[in-house]
């Protein structure tokens, strides 16, 4: 009897785990499930942010699955809390690492980005300076730029010939109507943040960044510290400089990839780190136009 008492205790237990382990199997779906409505969800208010339109279902759920990772990786970045910045989405959301850095960083340099060359009047530069290393949308060197408007015999303004971030045709006769000249340009000594301090504090600075980075892709505030290497692969504009409540110094960049990037289109960046390039190699590349 009393094993026959004990064999129905067990298989009543048997009974109750078997039916607590479907219950929590339920409710683990159900958890992944609404996680997973609430990231569609979170997805869709992307795009309607971004205007982002796919061609079909199949793009739409391979851009969801991209998205969905950069989304866990920029949760755990920011859950981890040891880095002096934070990162946040951005109109780069849907794309993964590889695909940001082929589309965005094309240094040679100042093409389709409009302040590496420190001037606002971009979109003639990349519809008019298509010689030699210069190519447009596809990149571009800073200091072939700076040539092309001296010897241009300066640049129209942004009013008459705006940018769009796109190829075209050179229009010869709003371009020839200049507001802006230069008499030339200033390299400012490579792999030296005090040489590049001392050009700054009188105007903004074309500089080449490593721009390749995950945290760089999706930096949303703070210090940025790194990782990133020396790659030089993107052009921006050091238009000052400062120091954090903390202490930390830093260099203020200006991108060209629009507010909704960083803090409001500016990215602050460290300064006075241990390598002689600068962090990023902010320090390797800069210069900056000379006007009469």
């Amino acid at each position: 009897m009393a094993v026959a008492n004990q064999n129905q205790c067990l298989c009543l237990a048997l009974i109750f785990v078997f039916g607590t382990s479907l219950v929590f199997q339920g409710s683990s779906r159900t958890l992944q499930s609404q996680d997973e409505s609430s990231m569609h969800e979170r997805h869709d208010q992307w795009m309607a942010q971004y205007g982002r339109v796919y061609k079909d279902l199949n793009e739409k759920a391979k851009r969801f699955k991209i998205f969905k990772e950069n989304v866990a990786f920029i949760d755990s970045f920011n859950a981890a809390n040891n880095k002096p910045y934070k990162l946040g989405l951005n109109q780069f959301a849907d794309l993964t690492n590889e695909e940001f850095t082929a589309s965005r960083n094309r240094f040679k340099g100042h093409m389709c980005s409009n302040t590496a060359t420190t001037f606002k009047y971009e979109n003639e530069l990349v519809d008019c300076d298509v010689n030699g290393e210069d190519e447009g949308c596809e990149g571009g060197l800073m200091d072939d730029a700076f040539d092309f408007i001296q010897n241009n015999k300066g640049l129209t303004s942004e009013a008459n010939y705006p940018y769009t971030g796109q190829d075209g045709t050179c229009n010869t006769n709003k371009e020839s109507n200049h507001v802006a000249t230069i008499n030339g340009h200033e390299d400012v000594p490579a792999n030296s943040e005090e040489a590049l301090l001392k050009a700054v504090a009188n105007q903004p600075v074309s500089v080449a960044i490593d721009a390749s980075g995950s945290e760089f892709q999706s930096y949303s505030g703070g210090i940025f510290t790194g990782p990133c290497g020396t790659e030089l692969d993107h052009g921006v504009t050091a238009v000052g400089y400062g120091v954090a409540d903390d202490g930390t110094k830093y260099w203020l960049v200006k991108n060209s990839w629009g507010t909704t990037w960083g803090e409001n289109g500016y990215i602050r960046m460290q300064r006075d780190v241990d390598a002689k390039e600068g962090l990023c190699g902010i320090a390797m590349q800069a210069s900056y136009p000379t006007a009469k």
